[in-house]
């Protein structure tokens, strides 16, 4: 066993874990943030996706003993004083989900997008959200929920 320590969505989470546990099990069996989903199992399409120090990253391709020390935030993280961020608004407001799966890895992708272009153009979401695979929605309403967090966090002054 080894002592890892992060802090997840602001709270710092000290636990002894296999050296081998990666951090998408650590995130939903060892902490019970199951909004985290486990989709492949290869990093391929996206549904683990977190924030990492602020980068996204799939979740299930690193151990938590790499994120010993960093700063991790799920998809419960997001929402403050019980409102949704904006990103989540969006999904919301323009259907960008169907079953569900994806949203969260989406969700957290596109924050990222948005942090780093607040304005981005749709081909600039489509390709921001390239490892992201949704089976439902063929994208539409995904790109309009981003564009529609754009705006709204634009015109919130918020990030």
């Amino acid at each position: 066993m080894t002592s890892v320590t992060i802090s997840v969505n602001g709270t710092s989470q000290a636990r002894q874990v296999e050296p081998r546990l990666l951090l998408v099990h650590f995130l939903r069996e060892t902490l019970g943030l199951t909004g985290t989903h486990v989709g492949c199992d290869t990093s391929q399409c996206g549904a683990c996706t977190v924030l990492l120090d602020g980068e996204a990253v799939k979740s299930c391709s690193l151990f938590a003993v790499q994120a010993d020390g960093r700063s991790v935030t799920t998809i419960e993280g997001l929402a403050k004083d019980g409102k949704l961020h904006p990103m989540q608004e969006g999904f919301w407001e323009k259907h960008g989900l169907q079953c569900g799966f994806c949203t969260p890895g989406m969700i957290i992708s596109a924050c990222q997008i948005l942090e780093r272009n607040p304005n981005p153009s749709e081909a600039e979401i489509r390709r921001g959200l390239e490892g992201n695979m949704c089976r439902c929605t063929g994208y539409a309403n995904i790109v309009k929920a981003v564009q529609h967090a754009a705006g709204n966090m634009a015109d919130r002054g918020a990030r």
